[in-house]
């Protein structure tokens, strides 16, 4: 079976959680996803780099997270969410991805 990168994985979440959320308008639903999909990067990322780059890589992801609110309110939500993930995407890809 193919796997699936975790940069995959971590941008899925962010770009998942924020349209979810906005398409449904049920904000604990874009959560759950966003949730869902950071254990599922951070397991693969203990997997593949080691418990702190997880953890880094897991920082990453929350604070990319909480750093698209004001970033929205300078480009735009989707750019905003667009931009972060792929911040986290970049991360996860140098630090877990890239050897493996």
């Amino acid at each position: 079976m193919a796997r699936v990168p975790s940069a995959a994985v971590a941008a899925t979440g962010l770009v998942g959680g924020y349209g979810v959320a906005r398409w449904t308008k049920k904000r604990q639903l874009g959560g759950a996803v966003l949730a869902v999909a950071g254990a599922a990067a951070a397991q693969q990322w203990r997997q593949r780099a080691g418990g702190k780059a997880a953890g880094a890589l897991t920082a990453a992801y929350v604070a990319a997270f909480a750093g698209s609110h004001p970033l929205a309110k300078k480009v735009g939500a989707w750019p905003a969410v667009f931009a972060v993930s792929g911040a986290v995407a970049l991360a996860s890809w140098a630090v877990a991805d890239r050897n493996a």
